[in-house]
């Protein structure tokens, strides 16, 4: 079972893995919230925060294979959101700008993830009072990540055993299946925790 799938590199010594968590968490929201409410062509805002965010990457010592592999990863969810102002009058510079935006803040969350470990930030939400029923669905969502991304690697590593053609139709068809099969488990196993929870007297 692989347990550093989110935050991997979060417990290497540099500098900036040293710095108080709360200092990063608080840093990283204030970046995310700048960075959404800075206003359409204030580029010079985006290079600074891009500037910044590469040195901190640097010296955290994270690989820059990996931030790169993350965030082209959770691109296409930033696209998503972007790509239907292209259909506006002025669509295109919007579109850039929301691109912009929303790939700095993924490329923020992955530093802060990866310098500082997911326990940690749960701790310092239950510190500030954050409702403890989202910090519970937190760490939940944390705890049962790792069981599906290993029940997912399993089914994938038992369907290619069975399959013998190396057609690219068939392999994407491979893994359509396998990710069919992964929600119909993950329904089931989400049912069973809540009937489970529901015992033992959670409301």
């Amino acid at each position: 079972m692989r347990h550093d799938f989110l935050d991997r590199y979060s417990r290497l010594q540099s500098p900036i893995h040293r710095l108080p968590a709360g200092l990063k968490l608080i840093s990283a929201l204030l970046l995310v919230l700048a960075t959404v409410m800075m206003p359409q062509g204030s580029l010079w805002f985006y290079i600074l925060a891009t500037l910044g965010l590469l040195v901190l990457a640097a010296m955290s010592t994270i690989p820059p294979r990996f931030v790169l592999g993350r965030l082209l990863m959770l691109e296409p969810v930033v696209l998503g959101f972007s790509i239907f102002s292209i259909f506006r009058s002025d669509g295109w510079p919007i579109f850039l700008t929301l691109m912009t935006k929303g790939t700095l803040s993924i490329l923020t969350m992955i530093i802060l993830a990866n310098t500082t470990p997911f326990a940690k930030i749960l701790e310092l939400l239950r510190s500030a009072r954050v409702p403890g029923l989202l910090v519970t669905v937190l760490a939940l969502l944390y705890r049962y990540l790792f069981l599906l991304i290993d029940e997912g690697e399993r089914m994938h590593r038992a369907r290619q055993s069975r399959t013998f053609v190396a057609k690219n139709s068939q392999r994407y068809r491979t893994i359509a299946t396998v990710v069919s099969q992964l929600f119909v488990r993950s329904t089931e196993r989400a049912d069973r925790i809540y009937a489970a929870m529901r015992a033992r007297g959670w409301q």
